[in-house]
């Protein structure tokens, strides 16, 4: 009997190994097109936060920018809301006080870290401010350490490799470093914490809504901050429409529609390679739009950093794992794809309890959090 049952388990593997995998590889190049976009838009994101400082003071242009963000949800959450009703799930007991505690916490770290990178970006250029922002993911794996996380042998190649390029991008021959390079490294700290703190209340509370009250959080903090240090002026306002119409209803609300929907199905490594891409796109947004250049020395830099900045994501440079290992393929009952790029089926079940509907795990228990 157990021949029969071992049998019948590879004759359903091989079935929906060979449907699934056309279907899953061309699914997951269209995933990885829009990240690829994601990045784009994030990147020219800086170029837009820099020209939206030449006609408003940065806590002005975060207030109007995380306010459109949080407004541009609505659609994706009303969405959400009546696919769940239509599935009609269980529900849930949660807490009251999670989705508004959560919300609070974690837009006073974004308000922290953007306040602090938006100031920043007005005193240097939107391609440094790019890349240094992007090391908020080294960061980010130190502080794993607080939790006793185990340190990655690639992170000590990627804090090598990112202090490199680090000097070379940002300090000159006279070891001077500009203001505003180190007011966007500080700024790269808080983005650690934040994404941190976005892990920890994500699997509490509904991501979407999560994140829309952390955008009204940080949008009403920084209202307070530009009515108390600003002055707010209508032609301000109109001279950074464009800026803030691109940095609120793209680089906010769409571009976190397309993170969110194309990490469900690409692969992991795929995912933090391509989004790593973001401050390339800055540098050359600011190149074609601000006419900002980089001497060689500061492109070097910019290799250096934008390497480190991958190996501390990676779990090893083992190229062909990298690129081309591919998970077990995974069907759960719904046929719907978990966040690791496949769906939840065990296929240690034993073929005889496959009818009870064992070796099956919901999509929504695997998720991974990036910055906003």
């Amino acid at each position: 009997m157990s021949k029969v049952n071992q049998a019948y388990d590879k004759f359903i593997k091989a079935i929906i190994t060979n449907y699934y995998d056309d279907s899953m590889t061309k699914m997951r190049r269209y995933a990885n097109l829009l990240l690829l976009l994601a990045a784009a838009l994030w990147g020219f994101g800086f170029v837009a936060q820099r020209k939206g400082m030449e006609s408003m003071g940065p806590f002005t242009f975060n207030a109007m920018r995380f306010a459109l963000g949080g407004i541009s949800l609505f659609p994706l959450i009303w969405y959400s809301n009546r696919k769940k009703k239509k599935n009609k799930p269980k529900p849930k007991k949660k807490r009251g006080w999670q989705k508004p505690r959560g919300g609070l916490v974690l837009g006073i770290a974004l308000f922290s870290a953007a306040s602090l990178q938006q100031t920043g970006i007005g005193l240097t250029t939107a391609g440094k401010a790019g890349f240094i922002t992007g090391l908020y993911v080294v960061i980010a794996a130190f502080l794993g350490l607080l939790h006793k996380q185990k340190i990655k042998p690639t992170l000590w190649w990627g804090v090598f490799l990112v202090t490199v390029g680090l000097y070379f991008l940002c300090i000159t021959g006279n070891f001077h470093i500009s203001i505003g390079d180190v007011i966007v490294l500080v700024g790269a700290f808080y983005w650690a914490v934040h994404m941190k703190l976005k892990g920890y209340f994500s699997p509490q509370n509904n991501p979407d809504r999560l994140a829309q009250y952390q955008f009204f959080t940080c949008s009403i903090l920084s209202f307070i901050a530009a009515f108390s240090f600003e002055k707010i002026t209508v032609n301000g306002l109109i001279n950074g429409l464009y800026p803030i119409l691109y940095s609120g209803f793209i680089s906010v609300g769409a571009v976190y529609t397309i993170h969110i929907a194309a990490r469900k199905i690409a692969y992991s490594t795929h995912v933090a390679i391509i989004l790593s891409l973001e401050s390339v796109f800055a540098a050359f947004g600011g190149w074609l739009i601000l006419n900002e250049t980089l001497s060689p020395r500061m492109l070097i830099g910019c290799c250096f950093m934008l390497t480190g900045i991958l190996a501390a994501q990676l779990d090893s440079f083992n190229l062909k794992k990298i690129l081309f290992e591919k998970p077990k393929p995974h069907l759960n009952l719904s046929g719907e794809i978990d966040a690791t790029g496949s769906t939840g089926f065990n296929w240690d079940t034993p073929s005889n309890e496959l009818k009870n509907g064992a070796g099956f795990v919901p999509s929504s228990e695997k998720k991974y959090h990036r910055r906003i």
